[in-house]
């Protein structure tokens, strides 16, 4: 079965747009693994416009099940990752100002630099994974740099689905099947949502784990966060 990743990172922009502790991040991680969630990720950026980099030490104690960091490989970043040693870091190349993560890595570009950090975290038994988009020479680029993982971009897939081009999974089909060839593993993330995850694991082979955060979010605040964790654990059986 697919591994769910609860991102956590809407609880901190609502516990920050008021100041205080409510929601408590932590109590939130701690929650959504008791009900069932198999990982918790966080994407602290610069600006610490929701998740913080104190969460994440405040995190590392509470998730007993995998803890994956995303992020922009920034020294800070790294320094935290080093320090954290999560099961897993996705390194994600935002720009400082995105509202959200909106392009995948040119593993071709920024292979040299992308080798060194992989390395580095390998060195200290973190699990790697490269967010990338669906682009067959951008997955054999993530092999060239020694990651253990890719983690599909999903927006364009998710956008087709809703607009009922089913063929809008293909690029994601054949990326895949490339990636199980180059013994890359496979998780998968952004805009996924229980209308769309059922179709996208039932055709993507090998699919070892999906994060999701903002829809499994905004669906929790009319079903329940329990719920919502079960429907999904149901559809990516």
């Amino acid at each position: 079965m697919t591994k769910l990743s609860v991102n956590i990172n809407k609880i901190a922009t609502l516990r920050n747009s008021r100041g205080g502790d409510v929601p408590n991040v932590v109590q939130f991680a701690k929650d959504v693994q008791r009900f069932g969630a198999e990982g918790v990720t966080v994407h602290p950026r610069p600006d610490e416009r929701h998740i913080r980099y104190q969460d994440v030490y405040d995190l590392k104690p509470e998730v007993y099940t995998e803890f994956n960091i995303e992020g922009n490989p920034i020294p800070k970043f790294i320094d935290m990752v080093l320090e954290v040693r999560p099961t897993q870091v996705t390194l994600v190349p935002d720009a400082e100002d995105a509202i959200t993560s909106n392009a995948g890595w040119d593993t071709l570009k920024h292979k040299a630099f992308l080798s060194e950090v992989i390395s580095e975290f390998k060195a200290n038994g973190i699990r790697t994974s490269i967010f990338v988009d669906p682009e067959l020479h951008q997955i054999e680029g993530a092999k060239a740099t020694g990651t253990d993982r890719i983690e599909l971009y999903t927006e364009a897939y998710a956008h087709q689905y809703k607009i009922g081009n089913k063929k809008g999974i293909e690029p994601y089909m054949e990326c895949a099947g490339l990636a199980n060839s180059l013994q890359l593993g496979i998780n998968a993330g952004h805009d996924l949502s229980l209308d769309n995850i059922k179709f996208f694991k039932e055709n993507i082979t090998g699919l070892l784990e999906v994060s999701i955060g903002h829809a499994l979010i905004a669906e929790s605040l009319y079903f329940g966060i329990e719920n919502v964790i079960q429907m999904y654990l149901h559809r990516l059986q």
